[in-house]
């Protein structure tokens, strides 16, 4: 923070030193902790204005930019020590009640440009937790599994001998496995438009992760996202929207309101796949679980200290 307030003398690579201040480029979260940032609640976009009842819109919103934010926490008359007050009055602009965000005092810090779209979440995952899903309610979890069990292995990819519908814990590299077949298991099986509709949405994924888009991949991106758009009525026809217990007849889908920012933020920050949370995510692994594994499961203190050490 000092930095970007007062700035900091450094040298560039010949040696001459230089008055700089640090920008907050980026910032790598999912998305509950992306609305905690932007200083909103639940059922609310992190990037743009709308609620969660307009997620289904084929159009981006206007952003929800720091001057927007700061502006609707200025205008709350409420002392924020009265915590039910305050919160109370927040809740008219969606606010999640922080009442000093800590972007405020750094310079051109912009919640509507250093949060972006997150690859390991807002795509692999929402494929898994929506796409996948869809498909399995179309073609049926039977149908599904035999499918994709029965493919012939190749060399580079994953073979999924067993069923993939009740698989448990699943992570990332899984969700990109499946992403490799998915259009070709529904195809002949589940409607025409069921299929365009999954593979515009598997196209959006796959242009998003280039390391140097330029405006055909831009334009690309959001043709991609218009035809999903287009035939997404059909998903709500087939009833392949389903609950715990009944179908769903909405579209309150946050992650999928989120990808009408991609373009945006592309434009502002370049390629998006540098702002994974695969790094960090895995980091659970290497840094917690495994050595965890290597502890008695008592005096826990004294043995993370060591390995700190």
């Amino acid at each position: 923070m000092k930095a970007a307030e007062l700035g900091i003398m450094m040298s560039d690579p010949v040696g001459n030193i230089h008055h700089c201040f640090t920008p907050l480029a980026a910032y790598i979260v999912d998305t509950p902790e992306a609305c905690m940032l932007a200083c909103v609640r639940g059922k609310t976009s992190p990037f743009t204005l709308p609620s969660y009842l307009q997620f289904r819109d084929n159009f981006r919103h206007p952003a929800c930019t720091r001057a927007i934010t700061l502006e609707q926490l200025a205008s709350v008359d409420v002392d924020p020590n009265n915590l039910e007050a305050f919160f109370a009055a927040c809740a008219e602009f969606r606010l999640n009640g922080v009442f000093t965000p800590f972007w405020k005092k750094w310079q051109f810090g912009d919640p509507a440009i250093f949060l972006t779209p997150e690859a390991l979440h807002h795509w692999h995952k929402q494929f898994y937790d929506h796409d996948v899903q869809w498909c399995l309610v179309v073609l049926g979890a039977v149908e599904f599994d035999f499918r994709i069990s029965i493919l012939q292995p190749v060399t580079g990819y994953r073979h999924f001998s067993n069923s993939i519908s009740k698989l448990k814990q699943v992570t990332g590299r899984v969700h990109r496995d499946i992403q490799h077949y998915i259009v070709g298991l529904i195809a002949g099986a589940a409607p025409r438009r069921f299929v365009v509709a999954i593979r515009a949405l598997m196209d959006v994924r796959y242009l998003v992760q280039s390391p140097s888009p330029d405006d055909s991949v831009l334009a690309s991106i959001d043709r991609s996202l218009a035809i999903f758009h287009d035939h997404k009525d059909v998903i709500m026809t087939l009833g392949a929207r389903m609950g715990m217990k009944r179908v769903i007849e909405n579209w309150h889908i946050p992650k999928l309101e989120l990808m009408q920012s991609i373009t945006a933020s592309m434009s502002q920050v370049g390629a998006l796949i540098q702002w994974s949370a695969d790094a960090t995510e895995h980091a659970h692994v290497s840094e917690i679980k495994d050595p965890a594994r290597c502890t008695n499961n008592n005096d826990y203190d004294p043995q993370i200290c060591r390995h700190l050490d």
